[in-house]
């Protein structure tokens, strides 16, 4: 009897666990490949997982509501062995049992035997093999992803392939119970597994990045007119909302172009500076928990398409209906605290990412302005926004030039 073993998946950057919410398939059950196993939740999605073989299930090793790590086998598959005769449909799990695992490379890919058998045919050795694009769940290369390769290559064209940068081994961290002392009448409430997740994920960073946070008022008087100007005409074209967000990111894919260390990662004593800007937004759920949808390629988009990027995702993050493309590959982070109209915070860094902004409340604020006439006092609207950063790489001249970047683009909108 051959086997497969089906393993937890990495559903994002910096995850290192995923919670199963239900099982789709039970012990004796057939599947076929891509129908749906399992579905997991993470601190950043939830996301039905397919399988990528044919078999029945042989083994399902934990339960609805356990929480696994990234890489560990969560069930066992029975598959049709190669040069075998009549297939054993037996439950077997004796020690003559041939283990089939799926090959993990330093990128976590995994192939199917077909994929293997096809590629050792035609003589792909595995660093080929791991530079294919796939089209299947993701990224997974497909039978039909590797006979096309196979194809192009024989017939002299040249296929398509990615080279991925080597992600940073996840921490292990050793969690310790602080002793905590309760009456009778405290009230204990177990974090759901999102919020265990987002507090691991937090000590995380405070752990790996020595954050220093920097702060600077703007002045987005200029930005508010604006948007007061347009907002009927952007509502009634667009059909959504215009806020000051898609302004607030557009200076900020600026400031990311103009100081690239910023959009960047640290892995060991290298510094991997990134070729896209991803903007991660986090968005408020209703239950509490927080999640940070990504904008890919934001510094190509216009205001317009921003804002209705960010509307779809905040939409979609709201109803659960994020896909796992949505919130990966994140290389920068905008956290809005002025939604609870909260002038200001210290955000912590969401991980492999260097920095984190922060945006504050909008208020009316008397200012002094120099005029020709003299200096004069004016009703001004200010925002505060905050920068939290790695300081391994970013430093305090760095970090203040890049903020100061994006608040000068911010005060200049008048010629937008």
């Amino acid at each position: 009897m051959t086997t497969f073993d089906i393993k937890m998946p990495k559903l994002g950057e910096s995850i290192t666990e995923g919670t199963i919410v239900a099982w789709s398939v039970k012990v004796g059950d057939t599947v076929k490949e891509d129908d749906i196993l399992f579905e997991v939740t993470t601190a950043k999605v939830n996301a039905e997982i397919p399988s990528p073989v044919e078999g029945m299930v042989l083994k399902i090793l934990f339960s609805e509501g356990d929480t696994v790590s990234v890489g560990t086998v969560v069930m066992v598959m029975q598959i049709e062995g190669e040069n075998t005769g009549e297939q054993d449909t037996s439950p077997d799990t004796s020690s003559a049992t041939i283990e089939i695992a799926p090959v993990e490379t330093k990128e976590e890919k995994w192939y199917s035997p077909v994929v293997l058998r096809l590629a050792n045919e035609a003589n792909i050795p595995m660093d080929e093999l791991d530079k294919i694009q796939g089209s299947g769940y993701l990224g997974r290369l497909s039978k039909k992803d590797i006979q096309r390769y196979i194809t192009q290559t024989k017939d002299g064209v040249k296929a398509p392939s990615v080279t991925v940068a080597k992600k940073p081994e996840p921490v292990v961290e050793q969690r310790v119970q602080t002793p905590v002392v309760s009456s009778d009448e405290d009230q204990i409430v177990e974090m759901d597994p999102v919020r265990r997740i987002i507090a691991d994920h937090m000590v995380l960073s405070k752990k790996t990045s020595p954050h220093v946070t920097t702060f600077v008022e703007v002045d987005v008087t200029k930005l508010v007119e604006w948007r007061k100007r347009n907002k009927d005409s952007f509502l009634k074209h667009e059909g959504i909302s215009l806020t000051y967000m898609p302004a607030i990111v557009e200076a900020t894919t600026k400031a990311l172009i103009a100081y690239p260390q910023v959009n960047a990662s640290v892995e060991g004593y290298r510094m991997i500076l990134k070729k896209h800007i991803n903007i991660g937004i986090a968005v408020a759920l209703d239950d509490g928990n927080l999640v940070v949808p990504v904008v890919h390629d934001a510094d190509k988009l216009s205001i317009s398409g921003l804002a209705h990027t960010m509307d779809s995702l905040a939409g979609n993050a709201r109803a659960n209906k994020l896909k796992v493309d949505d919130i990966q590959g994140g290389t920068f982070t905008i956290t809005n605290f002025g939604t609870f109209k909260n002038i200001a915070g210290t955000p912590i860094i969401n991980q492999p990412q260097v920095a984190i902004l922060g945006v504050g409340y909008i208020v009316k604020q008397p200012a002094v302005l120099e005029t020709v006439d003299g200096d004069v006092i004016a009703i001004r609207h200010k925002m505060i926004l905050s920068l939290s950063y790695d300081h391994r790489i970013v430093n305090g001249a760095l970090g203040g030039k890049f903020l100061l970047h994006i608040a000068e683009y911010l005060e200049n909108w008048d010629s937008k």
